[in-house]
């Protein structure tokens, strides 16, 4: 499954590509994630929870860096990980690429996800729709930590800006089914502006 995103960061591009080069530094800011160990220059090891609808799962794994280019600020990230009760696994690879918009950086993310067992029953929609609570949460997290470095904090004095539990994520996700729902019933009554 293919799932693209993008968001904006009020910060040069250069600046923002410095950001991503500190792994444990990028995994903080994504709700749910916590490194547990580096397994070389470019390799982790880590652990993702997240929730599904009434169900949580967390994912034990390894993420690596598989391709990083400076001149054309792209990243590539290969992560595979195996759920914790045994109900499935996950694959996924993620490409970042980091452009220059306005004063700030636009920040373009792909992730091509593979799913088995447990979570694989959910619907493209309802995984897209925690991935966009993700990563709305990774942008705000993002934003923050680079704004924080510039008043001169360090990263352990900082915070996540929306530390997400499960729960939050669930419920925004469902929310955004919701108002799906209720824009496709709605639409047909809409007058027409002709």
């Amino acid at each position: 499954m293919l799932i693209t995103s993008d968001f904006e960061v009020a910060a040069p591009v250069d600046k923002v590509w410095r950001f991503f080069d500190d792994i444990p530094q990028v995994a903080s800011c994504l709700p749910g994630t916590e490194l547990t160990g580096q397994l070389g220059d470019s390799k982790y090891q880590g652990q993702v929870a997240v929730r599904m609808g009434p169900v949580k799962m967390q994912f034990a794994g390894t993420a690596e860096i598989t391709e990083r280019d400076e001149a054309a600020k792209r990243e590539v990230i290969h992560a595979i990980g195996a759920e914790a009760r045994g109900r499935g696994e996950a694959s996924m690879t993620v490409t970042a690429t980091l452009e220059r918009s306005g004063t700030g950086t636009k920040v373009g993310v792909t992730q091509d996800l593979h799913l088995s067992g447990a979570a694989a029953q959910y619907g493209r929609g309802m995984i897209a729709d925690v991935t966009a609570v993700l990563m709305r949460d990774f942008a705000a997290n993002v934003t923050a930590r680079i704004d924080a470095a510039e008043r001169g904090q360090s990263p352990e004095q900082v915070a996540s800006a929306t530390p997400a539990g499960g729960f939050s994520i669930g419920l925004r996700a469902a929310l955004m089914a919701l108002s799906r729902v209720f824009r496709r019933f709605f639409a047909p009554y809409q007058p027409n502006p002709s």
